[in-house]
């Protein structure tokens, strides 16, 4: 046997104490046990039951099962499962997890998806081109942090008017379509020169270009829930064959069209970091809309659904803070006061360890390794896929106390910003940072600044709102039932 990696360096106790056990599971007859775990997953379980049960019925977080979608769209759906909050970190090794082409699990789309390129986010990062294209996002972030502020501001300005518009139209109001088109718009006019969308090609359609255009990526990793279609019809037409992209061609390349005429300024810088026009273009097109406007458009309404939820207590607590600072501060929404919120700061974060906005990770093992859960070790032989479910590893029980509650405060004070390292939402340690050597979100910090300036843009203008909410596709869905402004 080859020399063994260890993952001892995450663990809660030390190794050498715990027992070698084998990986508990199996994948059932060829093709119709991945079949059968596909139905689990999708209907006759659930995601969430489809794990639990495995892991009850093996007595361990760590076991064997396949992973949707498998045949016909996934060769080998064949995964080991990490569940806990310490064997899970493996997968942000990347001296021993392979992340190539591993994005949507055991499976990729083509990549005429993407002008016929392989984005960075399909690299890995061992490749010498991940360097050069997270380099240049990494630039990029630095290089426009400073609008990063106004420009959200003047975006969530516009999506507030249509919050109220829609309320009093109809006495209730979808936030994930307003969202949506209020993240569009700020990463549109983030990338290209403040240019509104509305002034391109684009017009409003940006944000249905964008989900047409993920739609048949994501296809076999969802079900819609829609309960007058046959579970059959739904898997057969989501889950056996990948959709074309000719399906979608029209819509990518006005997307295309739109960031090569209007982020001149970008691709010109890319262009100087040694990365083809074409190439760079086709790459700020994914970056922009299935990093952002995608991590965006499952994160706010999954945010406002929490918060929603703690009540009009959470409520005047969070108001109270934010509007103490603010006023603190000379009146003004800046960083230095985004910073002093404490409580909205433990809230984000509350957010994304109760409902991480991706909730899965996979990565190849390159070598043969021995991971470490709470109570066992078991060995990993090179070659096999891993696979993490986020949602589990962040609601495990030896961490977090009463995990599956949400609770606002839970990152405050010293103890609580300890368990920080255990909040894995952006394919790493929340006390990590992204760099070219790691597969770590680019807009990790991006995405914490703009949760927190949602908040504190909310509560600037109101105290109190209820939502009804639901699990909708890869996401959840918020619709607002009342919303009480601010009482002045």
């Amino acid at each position: 046997m080859s020399s063994l990696s260890s993952n001892s360096s995450d663990n809660e106790s030390s190794s050498s104490n715990l027992p070698v056990r084998e990986i508990p599971g199996d994948f059932g007859y060829p093709f119709f046990g991945a079949i059968k775990d596909r139905y689990d997953y999708y209907y006759n379980l659930g995601t969430d039951e489809f794990f639990r049960t495995k892991s009850q019925k093996y007595n361990s977080t760590v076991f064997r099962t396949n992973m949707p979608p498998g045949p016909f769209i996934a060769k080998d759906p064949k995964v080991i499962v990490l569940l806990d909050a310490v064997s899970f970190p493996l997968l942000f090794d990347n001296s021993k997890v392979e992340k190539k082409n591993v994005l949507d699990g055991t499976f990729m789309p083509s990549t005429d998806f993407y002008g016929g390129y392989r984005p960075c986010a399909y690299l890995d990062a061992s490749e010498p081109k991940h360097a050069t294209l997270k380099g240049f996002y990494l630039a990029l972030m630095s290089k426009l942090h400073a609008q990063f502020i106004p420009l959200f501001k003047t975006s969530v300005s516009t999506m507030f008017q249509n919050l109220e518009i829609e309320m009093v139209k109809n006495g209730k109001a979808h936030f994930n379509d307003i969202s949506d088109a209020m993240s569009f718009d700020f990463v549109f006019r983030l990338l290209c020169d403040k240019t509104s969308p509305h002034d391109t090609n684009l017009g409003s359609n940006g944000p249905k270009y964008f989900d047409f255009w993920m739609l048949p990526q994501l296809a076999p990793l969802v079900t819609t829930g829609l309960k007058f279609l046959p579970n059959f019809v739904e898997d057969l037409l989501l889950h056996t064959f990948q959709l074309p992209f000719f399906l979608v061609k029209s819509k990518y390349q006005k997307l295309y069209d739109a960031f090569n005429e209007h982020a001149g300024s970008i691709l010109n810088e890319a262009e100087k970091s040694g990365i083809k026009r074409d190439e760079a273009c086709h790459n700020l097109v994914f970056f922009a809309g299935f990093n952002a406007y995608g991590g965006m458009k499952v994160l706010f309404p999954s945010l406002i659904k929490w918060v929603a939820s703690g009540g009009k207590n959470l409520h005047t607590r969070l108001a109270n803070e934010i509007r103490t600072i603010i006023k603190e501060e000379g009146g003004s929404i800046t960083l230095s006061a985004i910073n002093k919120m404490s409580l909205i700061k433990s809230t984000v974060y509350e957010a994304l360890r109760i409902e991480p906005p991706i909730p899965f990770q996979y990565g190849k093992a390159k070598e043969d390794i021995m991971v470490q859960s709470h109570d066992s070790r078991f060995l990993i032989k090179k070659g096999e896929m891993i696979f993490g479910y986020q949602t589990f590893a962040t609601k495990d029980a030896n961490i977090f106390e009463k995990p599956e509650e949400f609770i606002p405060e839970r990152f405050m004070g010293t103890e609580g910003e300890k368990l920080l390292r255990h909040v894995y939402w952006s394919n790493a340690r929340e006390t990590d940072n992204p760099t070219i050597d790691n597969k770590q979100c680019v807009g990790r910090d991006l995405a914490v600044l703009l949760c927190r300036l949602l908040l504190v843009e909310f509560f600037m203008r109101y105290d109190t709102f209820t939502v009804e909410s639901s699990k909708f596709l890869a996401g959840s869905s918020a619709t607002f039932t009342t919303l009480e402004k601010k009482v002045t």
